[in-house]
C-alpha cells in the first residue's frame, strides 16, 4: 500500500515499484513530484500508483523527459531496414519531425501539438498525402516509445469520427495519367529520339508489356531476360547520394514475368547489339546502360572541336559551319576539316568515354520521358521550359541540338499523354490486363503484388491464363505497329523502323493471291 510523507507544508504520496525501491507520485507531463495540502489525498494518489505497478501500467514520468531529438536519434540508429526505406525515414525525420519536436520532452507532446504541427504541413503547401506520411512516421517512432514505457499514450495516434465526417474521398488525388498501345509505340520513338540510340525505346517498350518497377527495369541482369520471360531477383534503388543499392525488389516481390515473343525478340537483340559489359560499381551485367559520358569525362583524353580546328588551320567557327552548315564552305576548306576529323578520330558530340553503367531515375524522366510525352523540354536556368526543337523530316521529326537549336528547327511535337511519368506505364499494364480480362491473380503475380484475401488463396494460374494474356498483348502489340506504319511507314528509330518493314512484309504476304493448284493435285 501506498503511503503519505510529510515535507514542511505539504505532503507526496510514495508507493512501492519494486522490493527496497519505492517512488513518489509525480506530474506525468513534467516529471515533478506533486505536493497535495492533506494526508488523504497523497495516500489516494500513491495507492493510484501502486495499483498501476502491480497491474503492469505504470510509467515512469521520469523517462518521459528524455526529449524526442535524442530518443528518435537512438530509435534510427536501431532500425535495420532496406536502403530505400532508411533514406526516407531520414528524411521525415530531419525535414519535417525534428524542427518542430527535437527540444520537446516526448512527455511533453500532446495530441494537439501533433494537429497543429500537421495543420501547419499542409499550411505550408505540401500534399495532404505527403503530410500523412509524415505523421504515419511520427506515430510508428512514438508507438514504440509507449512499449518501451517512456510514455503511457501515443498522441500521434488519429481519433476516428471527430470533426469533418470520416472517409478517404477527402485524400484523393488526381487520377494516374496512363497511355494504350500507339501512345506508348510512339512515345518509345521519341525517347529513342531524343537518346540517339535504339536502347530507350527497348526499355519504354519493356516497361509498358511487363509492368515491371523502374529501379526494376535498371537492376534486370542479362542472365534474368530470359528466351520467354523476365527473372525479377534484384532492383537498383537510387539513394540521394546518388549511390546505385543492389537490393531485393519492392516487398520482397520475387517473380517470373512472361514474355510475348515480340518483346523477347526485342530484348535478345538488343543484347546482342549492346553487348553489354559487367559495370564497375556492382561487377554485374545489366540488359540496360546509362546515356552519357560519366562525370568528369570532358577532362579525359580525347579530340574535341577545338583540336579538329587546330589540325585544319581554321576557326571553331568554321569547323562548326562545316558540321552544321556545309554549303556555307568552300570545297577545299571543307574536305580539310574533313581530313582533320578522320585523322583525330573526333565524333561530333560525342566523348571517347563509355557511357555511364545505369540511367538516372531524375535525368531520365526530365530530359528523355518528359520531353517524349508532352513535347516540351523542362526549365532549367536560365532557359524557361521550351518545345523540343525538330527537323520535320523524316517524320516523327529529329531532334535538333546545339547552338541556334530554335533557329534551325521548323516543327515541334504535339503532346501525347500530359502528366504521364515512367511509374504511369506500369498503371498502364495493368489497365491493359484488365481490359484483356486477365485474371485478378495472374495480374497481381505479375505486378509483383500480394493479395491475402481468402478468395485469392483459392485461386490458382494456369498456363491457358498466362497464353491468353501473352496472345491479347501481341495482338495489341501488332496493331499498335499498323496504327504507326498507317501513320508513316518508315521511322529513323532502326529497331522500330526494322519492325514497321517486316510488318509491312507480313501484310503483303497475307494480301498476295495463292497460286491455283495443278489440276492434277485438284482432280485428286
Amino acid at each position: 500500500m501506498g503511503y503519505a510523507e510529510k515535507r514542511g507544508d505539504y505532503y507526496r504520496g510514495r508507493f512501492k515499484i519494486a522490493p527496497g525501491k519505492y517512488g513518489t507520485v509525480c506530474d506525468p507531463a513534467t516529471g515533478a513530484a506533486l505536493k497535495y495540502h492533506t494526508r488523504r489525498e497523497a495516500k489516494q494518489a500513491a495507492d493510484d500508483e501502486e495499483a498501476k505497478v502491480r497491474g503492469g501500467t505504470w510509467r515512469d514520468p521520469a523517462a518521459g523527459q528524455l526529449t524526442f531529438g535524442a530518443y528518435v536519434s537512438r530509435w534510427y540508429a536501431g532500425q535495420d531496414l532496406a536502403a530505400s526505406t532508411m533514406q526516407n525515414l531520414r528524411h521525415h525525420i530531419e525535414e519535417h519531425l525534428l524542427p518542430e519536436f527535437e527540444h520537446r520532452a516526448l512527455a511533453e507532446i500532446l495530441r494537439a501539438d501533433v494537429d497543429a504541427w500537421e495543420r501547419k504541413e499542409k499550411a505550408a503547401g505540401y500534399a495532404d498525402s505527403s503530410v500523412r506520411t509524415w505523421r504515419g512516421t511520427l506515430h510508428v517512432i512514438l508507438e514504440d516509445a509507449v512499449e518501451e514505457g517512456l510514455i503511457g499514450t501515443n498522441p500521434a495516434r488519429r481519433r476516428r469520427g471527430r470533426g469533418k465526417r470520416a472517409g478517404q474521398t477527402r485524400h484523393w488525388g488526381p487520377e494516374k495519367v496512363i497511355t494504350d498501345p500507339v501512345g506508348a509505340l510512339l512515345i518509345a520513338e521519341r525517347a529513342a529520339l531524343l537518346a540517339g540510340r535504339d536502347d530507350e525505346f527497348v526499355a519504354v517498350t519493356t516497361l509498358y508489356y511487363t509492368g515491371m518497377r523502374w529501379a526494376e527495369l535498371v537492376g534486370l541482369e542479362t542472365e534474368y531476360a530470359r528466351l520467354r520471360s523476365i527473372r525479377v531477383e534484384h532492383q537498383l534503388y537510387e539513394l540521394d547520394t546518388g549511390e546505385l543499392v543492389r537490393c531485393p525488389p519492392k516487398d520482397d516481390s520475387y517473380r517470373t514475368i512472361d514474355t510475348p515473343a515480340f518483346l523477347a525478340k526485342l530484348i535478345s537483340e538488343h543484347i546482342a547489339r549492346t553487348a553489354p559489359r559487367p559495370c564497375a560499381c556492382h561487377g554485374r551485367t545489366y540488359v540496360f546502360r546509362g546515356l552519357g559520358a560519366p562525370t568528369g569525362a570532358a577532362r579525359r583524353p580525347g579530340a574535341k572541336l577545338v583540336d579538329v580546328a587546330r589540325r585544319a588551320g581554321v576557326s571553331t567557327g568554321t569547323v562548326s559551319n562545316v558540321l552544321n552548315h556545309p554549303q556555307r564552305v568552300a570545297e577545299a576548306t571543307r574536305l580539310q576539316v574533313r581530313d582533320a576529323i578522320a585523322d583525330l578520330g573526333f565524333v561530333r558530340g560525342g566523348t571517347d568515354a563509355e557511357p555511364v553503367a545505369h540511367w538516372r531515375r531524375g535525368s531520365f524522366g526530365a530530359w528523355l520521358f518528359h520531353p517524349a510525352v508532352t513535347g516540351w523540354y523542362p526549365r532549367k536556368a536560365p532557359q524557361d521550359a521550351r518545345p523540343v526543337p525538330l527537323l520535320a523530316e523524316p517524320w516523327p521529326g529529329i531532334p535538333v541540338r546545339g547552338r541556334n537549336a530554335g533557329g534551325r528547327a521548323g516543327a515541334s511535337w504535339t503532346p501525347i499523354a500530359p502528366g504521364l511519368t515512367p511509374h504511369g506505364l506500369r498503371h498502364s499494364h495493368k489497365t491493359r490486363m484488365r481490359e484483356l480480362g486477365t485474371p485478378p491473380k495472374l495480374m497481381d503475380d505479375r505486378l509483383g503484388h500480394l493479395d491475402g484475401s481468402v478468395q485469392a488463396r483459392y485461386d490458382h494460374i494456369t498456363a491457358p491464363m498466362r497464353q491468353r494474356l501473352l496472345d491479347g498483348l501481341t495482338e495489341e502489340w501488332e496493331t499498335a505497329l499498323d496504327a504507326r506504319r498507317a501513320l508513316c511507314p518508315r521511322s529513323p528509330v532502326t529497331v522500330l523502323d526494322d519492325l514497321l518493314r517486316g510488318r509491312e512484309r507480313r501484310t503483303a504476304d497475307s494480301t498476295r493471291p495463292r497460286p491455283r493448284r495443278a489440276l492434277q493435285e485438284v482432280a485428286q
